[in-house]
């Protein structure tokens, strides 16, 4: 027998390579056999680690999308759903209920609906996919993985814009604190100070929870977004009217991103196997986004000086030995 584990390494090793078609062929393991057994025995039931989809081709049925994940895994794979739609006789996409009015009348995207109502009122359908397996269903690869989902900043620009007020610069939206779940993901807010001195930019706090509120923002002339970003569509609407967000690996930055904005995604050493290899800056999920690694494991300082140098370069502000000042 195939161990789960084992594959899920594999898989991992791959993703982070990537290496996309060997992660398929890992995924293949693990499903191939499942779906031979799912035919043959009436009394088979679905493991762990099996999918939620089963094998079974999309084309002319009814299929029910489940988003099971964290809201940026749902934004990040919404590039997906309308070749589902293109294929299916129906698409019933259930979503986290954030994400709802943003979503709702989307082309491509068929019937959204709260996934968080119940799944006794869920309606009928024929099939099942989680919205991170259409990649795999999909068979999709870093040369023709469909850019984000195009409808996005249309959908935002339904709902009413952020005022950033008067003022000239180039307008930086920051994020800096993770959820909960994944705390490694945050840089101390203490090690953006060096990047908060940069002339000729104005930076807006997107953040939310009780990172938003550290009294140090204000003296370093942070404006605050936060009491009117807390909904998702006021967030997107708001970063359309930003020249660059700046952010750690969560929902905001998928935001940004696939909305077209210029995006600076902050990652820790060892980083989400979505992110690729190491030593890339780009990444074929988000053309407008730019990837800054720490240098070492718990690096933020010089992670920070990486984006401060290139942020001077951008308002062609000053750069020299400012990194080698930050990192001494």
């Amino acid at each position: 027998a195939v161990a789960p584990e084992k594959v899920g390494a594999r898989w991992m090793a791959a993703m982070r390579a990537g290496d996309w078609e060997s992660a398929w062929r890992q995924t293949d393991r693990l499903e191939l056999p499942r779906r031979q057994a799912q035919r043959s025995d009436p009394g088979f039931r679905r493991r762990p680690h099996h999918l939620v989809w089963d094998g079974t081709p999309f084309a002319g049925r009814s299929v029910l999308v489940r988003c099971e994940h964290g809201l940026g895994d749902t934004l990040q794979f919404l590039r997906f759903v309308p070749l589902l739609q293109a294929q299916a006789r129906e698409v019933l996409l259930m979503v986290q209920p954030p994400l709802v009015r943003l979503l709702q009348g989307g082309p491509g995207l068929g019937q959204v609906r709260d996934g968080w109502c119940g799944a006794q009122d869920w309606p009928s359908r024929e099939l099942e996919v989680e919205v991170m397996e259409l990649a795999y269903a999909f068979r999709a690869t870093p040369r023709d993985v469909p850019p984000p989902y195009p409808h996005l900043a249309a959908q935002a620009q339904r709902f009413a814009s952020v005022a950033l007020g008067s003022g000239g610069g180039l307008r930086v939206g920051l994020l800096w604190a993770a959820s909960d779940w994944d705390e490694s993901r945050s840089v101390p807010v203490e090690a953006l100070e060096p990047l908060l001195g940069c002339p000729g930019a104005r930076f807006f706090a997107l953040q939310q929870g009780a990172a938003a509120s550290d009294p140090r923002l204000d003296r370093w002339h942070v404006e605050p977004l936060w009491r009117r970003t807390g909904a998702i569509e006021a967030a997107a609407a708001a970063m359309l009217q930003l020249d660059l967000v700046i952010g750690i690996d969560g929902m905001a930055a998928h935001l940004a991103a696939s909305l077209g904005r210029p995006t600076w995604l902050l990652l820790k050493h060892e980083a989400d196997w979505r992110w690729g290899p190491r030593e890339s800056s780009d990444t074929p999920w988000y053309p407008s986004m730019r990837l800054f690694r720490q240098p070492r494991p718990g690096d933020w300082d010089g992670l920070v000086a990486q984006v401060r140098d290139a942020l001077d370069a951008l308002v062609g502000g000053p750069t020299a030995g400012h990194g080698a000042r930050l990192r001494a």
